[in-house]
């Protein structure tokens, strides 16, 4: 079974001044999140504002990124959308970009009932050889990927992880009760990566890795090595850092962080908009706590 690594980072997209992807800067932050304890990269996801690269520039990014970081980390192409057709398109064009698996997230605005959420699934798995990790966040999509419908996705032999980004702790449960043992939960909510450990999670996919990566990898090994007070304390520390990341909109407050400290990943980009003069005092403030800026 593939292991795409415990600490999965959701990561930024680097814009330069015209509002295009930054290659140059998307390769030099992959390297700095490997660096800081990323097992895998998440790219072109919601923290990566795919809605608003076109297609071509997601095949241009996931090739710098995967050149990049080559086998030091796994690179997870999100290619999926509300287009069944479109999504397959893109899934088998990242696969033959070497990426080392791919997310498909629910399909939005439509918000097709479980059987259209299987077909689709089905559909976008069966026409590549690449593993998936399904990605489940209702509050973004309007539909939640129900446990019965991901236990029959999990039958197929590719699919082999979800993000669950639900944040109820009782689906966490079921989840890990109709799936198979070998079948990857990972946590879309940085604050909950902690209790849906202790629910058998693997890891998380993460946005404060951007910041303090090494502390989040520092407190999933606690938490598997039986070190629980060990991961609590790492959990309590880092609490406010992670509610930080959702002051606003994600991805804008990680994004805003990252300019602070010095690196060049640009503004978000239109419908976005940056934070307004509260929500940067509330950040810069977090930001010292942590010696983050100065």
């Amino acid at each position: 079974m593939k292991d795409f690594g415990q600490l999965l980072t959701a990561m930024v997209t680097p814009f330069d001044a015209r509002g295009k992807v930054d290659l140059g800067a998307a390769r030099e932050l992959a390297l700095m999140l490997v660096d800081s304890g990323s097992d895998g990269l998440v790219v072109a996801g919601t923290t990566g504002e795919s809605p608003v690269i076109p297609e071509e520039e997601k095949i241009r990014l996931f090739r710098a990124v995967k050149e990049a970081v080559g086998d030091r980390a796994t690179v997870i192409a999100n290619t999926g959308n509300y287009n069944t057709e479109e999504s397959i398109k893109l899934s088998r064009e990242a696969q033959e970009l070497g990426v080392d698996g791919v997310m498909l997230v629910v399909p939005y605005y439509n918000r097709p009932n479980q059987e259209g959420l299987y077909q689709h699934f089905k559909a976008i798995a069966s026409s590549i050889e690449l593993p998936v990790l399904l990605y489940n966040v209702p509050s973004r999509t309007g539909r939640n990927l129900e446990t019965e419908t991901v236990k029959r996705l999990a039958e197929m032999e590719n699919i082999i992880a979800v993000k669950e980004a639900a944040g109820d702790m009782d689906q966490v449960s079921q989840l890990r009760n109709v799936t198979p043992p070998d079948f990857l939960i990972y946590s879309g909510d940085d604050s909950l990566t902690l209790p849906m450990l202790a629910l058998g999670a693997h890891g998380v996919v993460s946005v404060a890795s951007h910041l303090v990566g090494k502390r989040i990898k520092e407190m999933i090994i606690a938490f598997k090595e039986g070190k629980v007070k060990i991961a609590q304390s790492i959990h309590a520390e880092l609490f406010p850092l992670m509610r930080a990341m959702f002051l606003t909109t994600n991805p804008v407050p990680v994004k805003t962080a990252l300019k602070l400290m010095g690196y060049p990943v640009g503004d978000v980009k239109l419908p976005l908009v940056p934070l307004n003069e509260a929500e940067l005092d509330k950040l810069k403030a977090v930001l010292r706590q942590y010696n983050l800026v100065s």
